[in-house]
């Protein structure tokens, strides 16, 4: 294929997916896959981190949805120069070589996709534990339930599954906003934003400042995770180069807007010394304790029923975005040939699907919910560190391409946030490095299918010939 030829492919608005995804649509993905049930206790952890002072938690949480905004941004460049079904595989491939973007797509069909589905789907169904009187088996029995389900639907086409997905965020952040303007309204207490406190708190553990920062900001970085998600499905959105690096924005920046305003509302309604005590003893869903205090005996339905929702949200975005990728692994050539086919009259991909579906409900059997979740956040990390700085190696290697939209602050931006996820990566491998290992050896098996494929494409031409 010659390069004009191939330029013209990759930047082309043409496509044979129905474009039903609209810039609320784009927002509702976004936001229905990070807000999940970290709102409720991740609180915590990042307290914890920042020696329980009020004043510096909060401006990690600011900092970690700028550092989720600014790899997001990179994520819109290159979706608007290169508007293509599979987001991230054909930037590593355009970047580097397709077996890159062939490693990104395994992974997430192996253990990404898959396994986020599994955790969502488990951790939904042990919020209802209590309520329903399930056990331990009857969870996992539920969550394939679910699982099964929403796949089904998902497969009568994009529009359905959009706007689903438009439902559960309107109607999961009713129940979260109710929270946070009943506790911004009625809390009491004045927190103490200064960091002094904390200067101390460094000292007395021979740390800094910069230091506790670093881990409180891991903590809270899990809580935007999904933001990359959107990119997978821009062949199906109205108008992307308009539409996708809007989305982004709105999605990101309300998520962290969100985010800080309900970790102050905390803080309002709950006494200094109750937080601690609280996270001392191991109780760390405050935003459930603030529901109680401000709502009443309600309070703990109206948060389970966040919770709830906040998850079910989480889980559809997923399953309605990742498959996509897979189709586009496929139709690159070295994947199977049943995920490049699109349903006749839905156009979505059925049988990428159909397998991830059967995936997340082997790994929701074999796999809890700690294991899911440090396995899949270990697994894609690195990939999200090459994509950015997929930036300057596209712009270099296609200076004429259109690109309605550019990153901001570049370069310096694209080498602080590819810095800070390979620091996170290190230090998740070091705390847990069975999972350590899998974000290497998964990808590793990758290449080996890959070249496998490629193998047998080049033999099939050269029989061609």
């Amino acid at each position: 294929m010659n390069d004009e030829k191939k330029l013209a492919e990759l930047t082309t608005e043409q496509t044979e997916f129905k474009r039903e995804i609209g810039v609320f649509g784009g927002v509702s993905i976004i936001g229905g896959i990070m807000i999940g049930s970290g709102i409720f206790y991740l609180g915590s952890y990042v307290l914890q981190r920042t020696g329980m002072n009020s004043g510096l938690a909060l401006i990690c949480w600011i900092v970690a949805g700028v550092i989720s905004l600014f790899a997001g941004l990179c994520y819109a460049e290159l979706g608007c120069a290169m508007p293509k079904a599979g987001g991230r595989l054909v930037y590593l491939n355009e970047a580097y070589h397709p077996v890159f973007g062939f490693m990104a797509g395994f992974t997430d069909w192996l253990v990404g996709g898959p396994g986020s589905i599994a955790a969502v789907s488990i951790a939904m169904m042990t919020v209802l534990k209590p309520f329903v009187g399930l056990s331990d088996t009857g969870v996992k029995i539920a969550a394939i339930i679910l699982i099964v389900g929403a796949t089904l639907y998902n497969l009568i086409g994009v529009k359905v599954a959009s706007v689903i997905q438009d439902i559960s965020l309107v109607a999961k952040l009713v129940p979260i906003l109710i929270i946070l303007v009943a506790a911004l309204v009625a809390g009491k207490a004045s927190p103490d934003l200064s960091l002094g406190s904390a200067s101390t708190y460094a000292a007395e553990n021979h740390t800094s400042i910069i230091g506790m920062m670093a881990i409180a900001i891991v903590a809270a970085l899990w809580a935007y995770e999904g933001w990359s998600n959107l990119n997978t499905v821009t062949e199906e959105i109205k108008n992307p180069k308009r539409n996708l690096p809007l989305a982004i924005i709105i999605g990101i920046g309300g998520v962290t807007v969100l985010y800080t305003l309900f970790n102050f509302a905390i803080m309002k309604v709950l006494p200094h010394e109750t937080i601690v005590n609280m996270i001392n003893n191991e109780d760390l869903y405050l935003g459930t304790a603030v529901a109680k205090q401000v709502l009443g005996s309600a309070g703990a339905v109206v948060v389970s029923v966040g919770m709830i929702l906040a998850m079910f949200g989480s889980m559809n975005g997923m399953i309605l975005a990742q498959p996509r990728m897979y189709y586009a692994m496929a139709e690159e050539g070295h994947f199977f040939k049943s995920f490049a086919k699109l349903h006749p009259r839905y156009r979505i991909p059925t049988v990428p699907i159909i397998v991830q579906g059967v995936l997340s409900c082997v790994l929701v059997l074999l796999r809890n919910l700690d294991q899911l979740t440090n396995l899949v956040v270990l697994s894609v990390m690195l990939f999200n560190v090459l994509v950015i700085i997929a930036v300057p190696i596209l712009r270099r290697k296609y200076p004429d391409i259109e690109r309605p939209y550019k990153v901001w602050l570049y370069p310096v931006s694209v080498v602080v946030v590819a810095a800070i996820f390979v620091g996170l990566f290190i230090q998740g491998a070091i705390e847990d490095p069975v999972n350590g290992f899998a974000g290497f050896a998964v990808p590793a098996v990758g290449a080996v299918v890959y070249y496998i494929f490629d193998r047998k494409i080049k033999k099939e031409a050269k029989g061609n010939e």
